[in-house]
């Protein structure tokens, strides 16, 4: 192997290594063994990437993944990446609808996102709500930030969650005026219009493609008052990756935490909601959403929806 191809692979794994969330668990000799085997007759860094992508595969954690610098640019270097803007409604009786979608990218997407997904919540009622329906069934991963940026006038100022690496070491998501902070520090969103002085009660919807962060925004609803989950489990991705730039442009996003809820519980498989409900596969049930009219009986009961 060459040197710069040899330093190259010696660098990922030390990544891997210092910080993985499974990095007590692996035997890494051994990994270290079979990943150089793997990349034996590299002469550059590109030689080495499947061998790396092997070691990743190795953790187990089922969420790192590598990619090559033409794809972490198309993804991190797009300055307006698309994605699908959260949609809010008003609902009967006063509910309060607001679908939650992915979006990754850069500084610039996100800003979008934040901005249109707050206009959504004016649109479903914003502070008149009585309740919320938040749809996570459509949120399969990304950024959590600015999703939480969103959801934040809804979940209500507090910790509402945490990250917790291999150590035990917890990182506290919370919310301050609407708008989503670590550790105490602000994640970049001014305040939010607020939603009145109550805490509404949630429903919250989730599907098996509700993946990565929308699991993130999942957990940071549990715990909350007031608050029920309807739907199918999640994926089953309940964790925190950080994301880290190679020397030739290239991206390993590792994941280094699990997702914890306000409570300290922490999740690392398929997060079951409260009340499951399956969808009716017959063709007669084609167009009824039945974990919508689920969430919304169960909010029409609630104290603060039974006035409308």
């Amino acid at each position: 192997m060459a040197p710069a191809a040899r330093t190259y692979v010696s660098k990922a794994l030390d990544i891997m290594e210092e910080h993985s969330l499974r990095r007590h668990q692996i035997d890494w000799a051994d990994l270290r063994s079979r990943t150089f085997s793997q990349a034996r007759g590299a002469r550059k860094p590109a030689d080495t990437y499947r061998a790396i992508e092997s070691a990743l595969t190795a953790l187990g954690d089922r969420h790192s993944t590598f990619w090559d610098p033409e794809q972490a640019e198309q993804t991190l270097g797009a300055t307006a990446a698309p994605f699908e803007p959260p949609q809010g409604r008003s609902l009967k009786n006063g509910v309060g609808y607001l679908a939650l979608t992915a979006v990754d990218g850069s500084r610039k997407t996100y800003d979008a996102y934040v901005r249109q997904g707050r206009d959504a919540v004016a649109e479903a009622g914003g502070a008149e709500a009585c309740g919320w329906v938040v749809d996570l069934r459509q949120e399969t991963g990304g950024g959590m930030w600015p999703v939480l940026a969103v959801a934040g006038p809804i979940l209500g100022d507090g910790t509402v969650g945490m990250s917790v690496d291999a150590e035990g070491r917890k990182f506290v998501w919370s919310i301050r005026n609407g708008a989503p902070y670590l550790d105490g520090k602000t994640q970049g969103w001014s305040a939010s219009r607020p939603l009145g002085t109550g805490r509404p009660p949630v429903a919250v919807l989730t599907g098996n493609q509700t993946s990565s962060a929308g699991e993130a925004v999942a957990v940071a609803f549990r715990g909350r008052p007031d608050t029920r989950s309807f739907g199918e489990p999640t994926r089953g991705l309940p964790t925190g990756n950080v994301t880290n730039r190679l020397s030739d442009g290239a991206v390993l996003i590792l994941t280094e935490a699990k997702d914890a809820d306000r409570t300290g519980r922490a999740y690392d498989a398929p997060i079951a909601p409260d009340e499951e409900v399956v969808k009716d596969p017959r063709p007669v049930a084609r167009h009824r959403d039945a974990v919508l009219d689920a969430a919304r009986s169960w909010l029409l009961e609630q104290a603060a929806c039974r006035r409308k």
